[in-house]
């Protein structure tokens, strides 16, 4: 097994897609099943870099990691949350493209492979955006991927934050990292600025990814800590995009805001499921208006925005919300 030493060493021919696998305190089974669905794939070993990064672990998983030799490289580093273990990744990272995989979930590997296809075929692509699954049975039949620009994707689609569902191009994302201490939403910051650096996107509906649905996961947590934790993240995420979005060029920042609108939506969704307060409501809409953002723009982004819109614009809506979102929830 390599380290962080003997591997910035070596001259290797660059492969063409370096795993970035980050862990802290899983079983690790879980951790191993991460692993073998990446060796599983069409890639040669020279294809191929696995990173994995253990922010801290209480236990290292090193011993279950023996049997993996020298096909990956594992680094240990003092707990600092998903943001900088994905960094310390990205600044190792010597692939041509990358793939960021949490260690609890798995690359699903018939459609992943369609994904792979995607970047062997199309010499130009900075992105392939895929879906993820909590199902282990997926659909084997995929539609042909659509191109688009990143500006044109974000201005005219609904993206997905997660950054485990693309797969793109490291020259792309050129100095962009994670912002240490955002340890939820994390993605959301990062993907939209990522998409408007991509010239060549390629979006597709395929399931490629396996999301391991975890009680003890961080975003599952119900303690009123994780809580406040949560929604205080996602309003730094909003107000760090909305800021960029000022100082970009008319067509990114037409883009951006988009993207914050939607996720000031989401924003006041989670606030209503998670406190189902009427006072944490209103000091987090009075926030939000104290930086412009509220209340919502009046645009055609999509139906449920427009929903959301009118009614949290309202009092009156506000309360109904707050009545009715828990209700609908528990029945899904």
């Amino acid at each position: 097994m390599q380290n962080i030493q003997n591997h910035t060493s070596l001259q290797k021919p660059q492969p063409l897609v370096t795993f970035i696998v980050t862990y802290y305190n899983l079983p690790v089974p879980m951790l191993c099943e991460c692993i073998n669905s990446i060796l599983a794939l069409s890639l040669s070993p020279a294809e191929r870099e696995i990173i994995v990064i253990d922010d801290g672990s209480e236990v290292s998983p090193m011993n279950g990691l023996m049997q993996y030799g020298n096909e990956l490289i594992y680094v240990r580093q003092s707990n600092g949350g998903v943001s900088i273990a994905r960094n310390t990744g990205l600044q190792m990272a010597h692939g041509k493209y990358i793939q960021i995989v949490d260690g609890d979930d798995y690359l699903i590997k018939v459609p992943y492979e369609h994904c792979l296809d995607i970047i062997r075929k199309n010499n130009d692509t900075d992105v392939v955006l895929f879906d993820f699954t909590h199902s282990k049975n997926v659909s084997q039949t995929f539609n042909a991927p659509v191109k688009y620009s990143g500006i044109e994707f974000m201005r005219t689609r609904n993206m997905r934050g997660a950054i485990w569902c693309c797969l793109f191009r490291n020259a792309v994302r050129s100095q962009l990292e994670f912002t240490p201490g955002i340890n939820y939403g994390e993605d959301e910051e990062f993907t939209p600025q990522l998409l408007l650096r991509a010239e060549i996107v390629y979006a597709t509906d395929i399931k490629a990814y396996f999301y391991r649905k975890r009680e003890a996961s961080a975003v599952h947590k119900k303690d009123e800590d994780s809580k406040q934790k949560r929604l205080n993240d996602t309003i730094c995420v909003i107000k760090s995009l909305n800021m960029k979005a000022d100082r970009m060029p008319n067509n990114d920042r037409l883009a951006m805001q988009r993207r914050v609108a939607q996720l000031t939506m989401d924003y006041l969704y989670d606030t209503i499921l998670l406190t189902h307060s009427q006072q944490e409501l209103d000091k987090r809409i009075e926030e939000l208006y104290n930086e412009g953002l509220f209340p919502l723009p009046d645009r055609d982004y999509s139906q449920k925005y427009k929903w959301f819109r009118k009614m949290a614009n309202s009092s009156l809506g506000r309360k109904i919300l707050l009545k009715t979102l828990p209700l609908l929830k528990k029945e899904r």
